[in-house]
């Protein structure tokens, strides 16, 4: 055995990106350890800056690794750890294995930045409870963080599971984190028990998959399933390999929002702390579909699995569902965060169906357009938090007109809606082009529309509130009671006071994060990267060889993401759409008045657990009948 005193040294000068993906998980959950230990005794901005030293040393890592451990002549290069050094031998194997791919690696690094800005946002931004300990809530998010890292890196279903898990327990907490809030505690409970039964199902796929293969890891399950298909034919999957597929899916469904599985998403918007709703809408709900890609890609793919055309049909029918109910229903807030939690739920229908393109150009668009749209949406999160602690409300027409005051937030969600819309140079504009162009036909008007609809929404808004047009609700007659749930009137304050100087953090971390969306459309070196990443998402035999050390497959690399003057030409008209939607809706006569055509769908968000539960069986049945006429 080699002597302790040998060892420190060398890994202190030669850290392979390998030997640094298990720091990606363990860094932030020795944060939240030394925050829970030393809290009681810390002043809260000590806690609030250790919080932000671990998160920031994170992403520091995973940068790294992005820069370091994917690079170089190997085209799709890997980093991988086996954990402890168990190997599989012979092609199988009972170690932890974390795989360090671009795509993995770099959702690793955004979370991680976005926990940094989150982190930034929130100093001093709790009223908190004289009995909480000053690190409580970066502790908490810092556990996030390493649930989310974990999740991306792992390349073990059960440990996806369990990363997933983690994940969303401490998205429960976060979300009732006001637990002295009635609304708050309802919200997190039913965020918990609609997820936690997505988590259970997962669970019982996962348990399905060990009793045929024998094996957890990714590759392993693959490798098993292409070598002894079940089929008939040989080419497709039996009752079993297809009712896993569908239960692991339906888990990772849940988390990503996607119809039927999102009636959680607007109702923990609604309630979560803005600095949470960030997180959530910024990289949680990216983080299901990435796991519905990976789970795929990796082990349904090959021989024995789900054929490419029936998965294909499956993304598209679950995305275009998604996107038009997301749409609708984001078009009909005047709930600012649950306006904007419904665009989620649009864009995601929208990251489905360029994953249902199934080749590198719609998985590339994808990533750009996952990568920009969680700097947007986490920056008009935080325009929406100063709102509300300014002025204690979040309804649009409670704000009308009371906005004037603060004119920069308004240029933010200005912007904002704009690149959700899709405006070129935004990388939203580029990831929408991209896939526009990867999935062509009625796929295309569906992100223009969609697109248009979000992004007209929030302008409609920002015309209303930051610039006082249209009819006061007051004046036309229309006001509505001030108990209504889904309003945002007299929200509970989440500052120990009204705002009358909005901290120079609260403004700079929005800004930084459009910033960064802009950069996602104009560095073109990033963009040829992203190329390169795709490839390599898609490319099944070289993760499997490089998990299991064998002889890789060529790849072809196939070009990168770039501007079009397609793309770029609807873009445009995504936007032009989006500015004329508002504009619309301001001049309209009766701003509070819900379309019939509408309402059936409102009805549908009862808020009654019951209910939803009820939505998570019909969806889970839904998959299983897209994916019947695969079954031999």
């Amino acid at each position: 055995m080699t002597p302790a005193g040998t060892l420190a040294p060398a890994a202190a000068t030669t850290l392979t990106p390998a030997a640094t993906l298990p720091l990606i998980v363990a860094t932030p959950l020795l944060g939240a350890a030394f925050l829970v230990a030393a809290g009681r005794r810390m002043p809260r901005r000590a806690a609030e800056t250790a919080g932000t030293v671990f998160a920031a040393a994170t992403a520091v890592l995973a940068l790294s690794v992005l820069l370091r451990g994917t690079s170089g002549d190997v085209p799709g290069a890997r980093a991988v750890e086996w954990l402890g050094g168990r190997h599989p031998h012979g092609g199988a194997g009972v170690g932890i294995v974390l795989v360090g791919d671009r795509i993995g690696v770099g959702l690793a690094a955004v979370t991680s930045l976005l926990v940094v800005a989150v982190l930034a946002y929130s100093w001093r931004y709790f009223d908190e409870p004289p009995h909480r300990q000053a690190g409580t809530f970066p502790a908490l998010v810092l556990i996030f963080q390493a649930g989310m890292c974990g999740f991306a890196l792992t390349g073990d279903l059960f440990n996806a599971f369990v990363f997933f898990e983690l994940m969303g327990v401490v998205a429960y907490a976060l979300t009732g984190y006001r637990v002295e809030e009635k609304r708050a505690v309802q919200g997190a409970l039913t965020f918990g028990v609609v997820n936690s039964l997505g988590g259970y199902a997962t669970l019982l796929g996962v348990g399905l998959l060990y009793g045929r293969t024998g094996e957890l890891g990714f590759a392993q399950i693959g490798a098993r399933l292409a070598a002894h298909p079940t089929g008939s034919s040989g080419g497709g999957p039996d009752f079993l390999v297809l009712t896993a597929f569908v239960l692991v899916l339906t888990g990772l469904l849940v988390k990503a929002a996607a119809v039927p599985f999102h009636f959680w998403l607007p109702d923990a918007h609604a309630v979560a702390p803005t600095p949470v709703c960030m997180l959530l809408s910024g990289v949680m709900v990216e983080l299901g579909v990435y796991g519905t890609a990976r789970v795929y890609w990796t082990i349904f793919a090959g021989p024995g699995g789900i054929p490419t055309a029936d998965a294909h049909r499956l993304l598209l029918t679950l995305g275009t569902l998604t996107a038009v109910v997301g749409a609708l229903m984001c078009w009909q807030q005047r709930h600012l965060k649950r306006l904007l939690a419904f665009s989620t739920v649009a864009h995601t229908g929208l990251f489905l169906v360029g994953l249902a393109v199934m080749t590198p150009e719609g998985t590339g668009g994808t990533a750009l357009y996952v990568l920009a749209h969680a700097g947007v949406k986490a920056a008009l999160f935080a325009a929406m938090g100063i709102l509300l602690d300014r002025f204690r409300s979040v309804d649009e027409h409670e704000l009308h007109g009371r906005g004037r005051e603060l004119p920069l937030v308004g240029v933010v969600c200005a912007v904002g809606g704009l690149a959700l819309a899709g405006l070129p140079p935004f990388g939203t504009g580029l990831g929408k082009a991209v896939t526009e162009e990867a999935a062509g036909g009625w796929q295309a008007a569906l992100f223009v529309v969609v697109s248009a609809v979000t992004g007209g929404a929030v302008l409609r808004a920002v015309a209303r509130v930051f610039l006082g047009l249209g009819v006061r609700p007051e004046a036309a007659g229309q006001a509505e009671a001030r108990t209504d749930e889904t309003s945002g009137k007299d929200e509970e304050p989440e500052t120990a006071g009204p705002l009358s100087r909005i901290p120079d953090t609260m403004l700079a971390v929005p800004v930084v994060l459009l910033a960064g969306a802009l950069a996602v459309g104009v560095v073109p070196g990033l963009h040829a990267a992203v190329g390169r990443a795709a490839d390599a998402f898609l490319d099944r035999a070289g993760y499997t060889a490089a998990v299991l050390h064998t002889p890789p497959a060529a790849s072809v690399p196939t070009p990168g993401p770039h501007w079009s003057a397609a793309g770029v030409a609807l873009g445009l008209l995504s936007a032009a759409l989006a500015c004329l939607l508002a504009r619309w809706a301001v001049r309209h006569t009766g701003p509070t008045r819900q379309t019939r055509w509408a309402a059936p769908v409102r009805r549908l968000h009862s808020g009654h657990i019951g209910d939803y539960v009820a939505f998570i069986l019909a969806g889970m049945a839904l998959v299983a009948a897209l994916l019947l006429p695969s079954v031999h």
